[in-house]
């Protein structure tokens, strides 16, 4: 698939926004502290919000989500981004003014938010035409990137120390399986065209004599050896790293600063693989296997 910085940015932006979110419901200040972390929490839940209508062909008509709940779960993704940022904006402002938690509205914010989380990662579970994609895999990545990001900057060591390492196991695994799920679906010309009875299939003439949407979008190549070592280089950023920085440093701003700025570079980085490397079966139409 065609790895869109835009697509990119929302889905890590917006995931680390709304983890830090859940987790600061139950480990917010008050006063300028308060103002300070939920300001953060806003602004990297909203930037990855606004990022993903960037992706649309008509971003004016971004409004039009909200239609589809019964059946959509980018409908089902913005009601609960939007009902979390209200309830957390209630959340946030009683502690800046006031000074007093509200423990069952923080509660619920943090369930939309991490509801959220889980909307946007089955936009992509969900398709069975990507069969990288379609398993209860990329929802378990999806939800532990957000809640180890949200924990180192909440400032919980121990859980973000765990919280990353899970990570790291559940990517590694994510993509040991995913390798091997187009193979093991059975996907062929024959299925792909829908003339699996009638024999052998295979490719006359490409359909197009040269590039169009769908080849553009559904059939980006990556290196083996490029995947690879960028697999090693998210690992490294987005877990290690900020697990070894928890552990060996003291807690303090600076080092929860360049641990979550490590985890944020290898969270992109391992998302850009997440679409570069999903293959669709649309590409078995035009000959490519």
């Amino acid at each position: 698939m065609h790895p869109a910085p835009s697509i990119i940015i929302f889905t890590v932006l917006s995931g680390a926004g709304f983890g830090y979110l859940a987790l600061l419901a139950g480990a917010h200040g008050t006063g300028h502290i308060a103002f300070f972390q939920f300001a953060l929490g806003f602004a990297l839940a909203v930037t990855g919000l606004v990022a993903s209508s960037f992706h649309l062909g008509n971003p004016q008509r971004a409004l039009r989500a909200f239609s589809q709940w019964r059946s959509s779960w980018l409908s089902r993704e913005a009601w609960a981004s939007l009902a979390a940022l209200l309830c957390m904006a209630v959340v946030g402002a009683y502690a800046v003014f006031f000074g007093q938690p509200l423990p069952f509205l923080a509660l619920l914010g943090s369930a939309l938010a991490l509801l959220t989380v889980l909307a946007t990662s089955m936009i992509y579970a969900q398709l069975k035409t990507v069969p990288r994609w379609n398993s209860a895999l990329t929802p378990l990545y999806f939800l532990t990137t957000a809640l180890a990001g949200g924990a180192i900057l909440v400032g919980w060591t121990r859980l973000a120390v765990v919280a990353l390492l899970v990570l790291g196991g559940i990517q590694i695994w994510a993509w040991a399986a995913g390798d091997r799920r187009f193979s093991a679906r059975g996907h062929s010309m024959a299925t792909a065209t829908g003339l699996g009875g009638s024999g052998s299939i295979r490719l006359f003439e490409k359909p197009h004599s040269g590039q169009n949407y769908l080849l553009k979008e559904f059939a980006y190549d990556v290196g083996r050896r490029h995947a690879a070592k960028l697999r090693v280089i998210s690992i490294i950023l987005m877990c290690l790293l900020p697990a070894v920085l928890l552990v060996f440093l003291p807690a303090s701003l600076p080092v929860i600063i360049l641990a979550f700025a490590l985890h944020l570079t290898g969270a992109i980085v391992s998302r850009w693989l997440f679409f570069a490397e999903a293959e669709h079966v649309v590409q078995l139409y035009y000959g490519r296997n």
